[in-house]
């Protein structure tokens, strides 16, 4: 049996920026994930200024590509705005890769499958023991099954579906580009040119609201990339999306049950207006760690609500799903 005092459940950002502060506090930490890393990460990978601050990290150490957007071109069906702002995007195979190497902590692939509670410890198939669990492992989280999906419900009306792709791409339009509630999405769809002539683009909405209406996601896909073509932004590629869900920020979930705590997508914290998650996924990292060294709550006070348009244009400081 492989002892340690935490055992973080998922080598994301959420599971890395967690380690990294409890190996800055030396707390004997392992990360389980069922991948290797650096592994396929579909995701937009909006970084702003402060995912960088909350991790203690200068932007100029990051060794990969980091794109760096000063505006964006933003289309609602009735107008269009040119917004400032200060963002960055990364290919999330790179930045994950990295954050989880700068966490210091050990890391072994392994796919979590049982996960019983004895006594003071945590027992995670019979191989590995801890005294505190963390569940870093997004929407799926086997320590969000076992331990809070009873107790914290997220809520249905929250969860988001999306298709996307990254490919190499000859960029010409290195605009970041984003379409609103497009041919009555309920959500809305991005074009994010990436460094090293990789191109994401994808589209997101409502789970809800799409079964409300009868029309697939994979409908506006077709609406969506037939647009990129007719634009001229994308030619003669041959798409292959793939899907993923996740949860906007819930309303009062519960991120502690003794010492099982969930971060980021385990608990549902993506931004109320972009669906951003990898600033609330980091900032709730390192308040589980805190949480764990302190023995202590950990709650959503400090983890941000909205990112791009409560920061640049207090006119689109609303929820816009």
């Amino acid at each position: 049996m492989i002892e340690k005092e935490v055992i973080i459940v998922g080598g994301g950002p959420a599971g890395s920026s967690c380690a990294l502060r409890l190996e800055q506090h030396h707390v004997d930490t392992l990360i389980l994930d069922q991948y290797a890393f650096p592994r396929e990460k579909l995701c937009a990978g909006w970084i702003t200024p402060e995912v960088l601050t909350d991790l203690g990290i200068p932007d100029i150490d990051y060794p990969y590509g980091l794109t760096v957007f000063h505006s964006f071109h933003v289309s609602f069906p009735k107008f269009q705005k040119e917004i400032r702002v200060q963002q960055s995007a990364v290919r999330r195979s790179e930045f994950d890769a990295w954050l989880l190497s700068q966490s210091g902590a050990p890391f072994e692939q392994h796919r979590v499958q049982t996960i019983q509670q004895k006594r003071d410890r945590y027992i995670i198939d019979g191989k590995y023991a801890c005294k505190f669990i963390v569940g870093a492992g997004g929407t799926s989280c086997p320590v969000y099954q076992s331990f809070f999906r009873n107790i914290s419900p997220r809520s249905s009306d929250s969860l988001i579906i999306a298709m996307e792709e990254e490919f190499a791409y000859d960029i010409e339009d290195s605009q970041c580009r984003l379409w609103f509630f497009e041919n009555g999405l309920p959500g809305y769809a991005w074009y994010v040119p990436k460094e090293n002539k990789f191109l994401n683009i994808g589209i997101g909405g409502k789970s809800a609201k799409l079964k409300e209406k009868g029309i697939s996601l994979k409908e506006y896909w077709g609406q969506f990339t037939g647009k990129l073509e007719k634009e001229g932004l994308v030619k003669n590629h041959i798409f292959h999306p793939k899907g993923h869900r996740y949860y906007l920020r819930q309303k009062k979930p519960v991120m502690r049950n003794g010492n099982a705590l969930i971060v980021g997508d385990a608990v549902g914290l993506a931004t109320l207006d972009m669906g951003e998650g990898i600033r609330p996924a980091i900032k709730s990292g390192g308040l589980a760690a805190e949480a764990i060294v302190n023995n202590s709550d950990y709650s959503l006070s400090l983890i941000p609500r909205y990112s791009l348009f409560s920061i640049v244009c207090s006119g689109f400081g609303k929820q816009i799903y």
